[in-house]
């Protein structure tokens, strides 16, 4: 028999209940036909013979005298009896017939019954089977799905750790470039934070200087102690909760600075529309002092090696001026232009001052002319600060000469 699955779900124990009662039933029907013997049936008969028999002795006996029935009547009564005599027995066989009829349905219901419930004997047993294997498989199922389940996770964990690694060695890296660029930035920059305790940042600035050879101002120093770095503290005063410079000093105090430091407070303001506008005026601060640093050094420097001539010089290095002192009284104050000496900018004469009594009898338009044809000298003269005052001298003596040689003719 084949089991067709169906998707309403069986209550065995519900089968197993009816089968027992069909049992029981069967049992019952069993024992009412054990209990009857096998000539019942013709005992039946035999009592309804005896019984029809008895009720012809009856009769008999009650009309006991037949001598007043004539011939014809007796033969009536005895063809009568014939008829319920035949009618009994008719009626015995049709009894007769129906219990064998019984019997044999009763057999083969039983017979039936029998068949049928070993057949729900055998089907419960095979579907008790089939649910206790496809339990086993949704259980293996189940611990499968579970263990699918857990090297999903594993992998998902796997997979995380990986990507975190993969983070940290970035980090990493990145940590070790930045840590390799401030190595870098603190060797060429010099820049040291020494103390900062949220107010003042106290900084140590190492400035590197470019070789004198390497300038465009054609000066040429031989023979001199060439430093190649110059050391500075900043104390720097910042805002309170920001990093916006509010004060600064230098130590030692050999570079003017202050004008830096006002250009700094409104560095906003300065750059609010430029491309450095994300860059800090702190920042910005430091390297226009280095710039500032580098350039009055090296100007010192060319001053300090001018002054071995036969002038005397003089750097004011707030007014970016340069007092030279020629022979005969004569003070030139020359403008140093921005840039001087690392960039190929001229220098400028701003004007002949008379320093002694002998020199101020030279008169005001006298250095005026002088003052004019200097100013329209070659390029190349105004870039060598000693070039530049040898010109000087020269257009001074010279403008001399045409002086008193107008006054010698005039007289004449």
């Amino acid at each position: 028999m084949e089991i067709v699955p169906s998707s309403v779900p069986l209550d065995l124990d519900t089968i197993r209940s009816g089968i027992r009662e069909l049992e029981e039933i069967q049992n019952c029907n069993d024992d009412i036909v054990s209990q009857m013997h096998p000539s019942d049936s013709d005992q039946l008969l035999k009592d309804c013979a005896l019984q029809l028999e008895s009720k012809v002795q009856q009769i008999m006996s009650e009309c006991s005298d037949f001598s007043f029935l004539g011939i014809e009547a007796l033969d009536a009564f005895v063809e009568h009896l014939k008829e319920e005599l035949n009618a009994a027995e008719a009626e015995s066989a049709k009894i007769s017939s129906e219990i064998e009829v019984l019997t044999r349905n009763h057999e083969e219901d039983s017979t039936q019954l029998e068949s049928d419930i070993e057949l729900l004997k055998y089907t419960l047993g095979l579907i008790s089977s089939q649910d206790a294997l496809r339990g086993k498989e949704i259980n293996s199922t189940n611990a499968t799905g579970e263990c699918e389940l857990q090297v999903l996770k594993l992998d998902n964990q796997i997979e995380e750790s990986q990507v975190m690694l993969k983070s940290l060695q970035d980090l990493d890296s990145i940590f070790k470039r930045i840590d390799a660029a401030e190595q870098i930035e603190d060797t060429l920059s010099g820049l040291k934070v020494i103390d900062f305790d949220g107010i003042c940042i106290q900084l140590s600035l190492r400035t590197y200087l470019p070789k004198l050879e390497d300038l465009l101002c054609q000066q040429k120093i031989e023979n001199a102690a060439e430093p190649s770095e110059v050391n500075h503290e900043l104390l720097i005063e910042v805002v309170n909760g920001t990093m916006e410079l509010k004060n600064a000093e230098i130590f030692p105090n050999d570079v003017y600075i202050s004008d830096i430091i006002d250009a700094a407070k409104s560095f906003r303001q300065l750059f609010s529309r430029s491309a450095m506008e994300t860059r800090s005026s702190l920042g910005w601060f430091v390297g226009k002092v280095q710039d500032r640093i580098i350039q009055c050094t090296l100007r010192g420097l060319l001053v300090k090696h001018a002054n071995k001539s036969r002038h005397s010089f003089e750097y004011l290095d707030r007014d970016e001026i340069v007092v030279a002192h020629l022979v005969g009284g004569v003070d030139a104050f020359i403008k140093l232009c921005q840039g001087w000496p690392i960039s190929r900018s001229p220098l400028k004469l701003l004007s002949l001052k008379s320093s002694d009594l002998h020199s101020k009898e030279i008169s005001l338009s006298f250095l005026c002319k002088v003052e004019e044809v200097v100013n329209s000298l070659d390029v190349n003269v105004q870039l060598n600060l000693l070039s530049f005052v040898d010109a000087i001298e020269e257009l001074l003596v010279e403008q001399m000469r045409v002086e008193l040689h107008s006054d010698s003719t005039s007289k004449v």
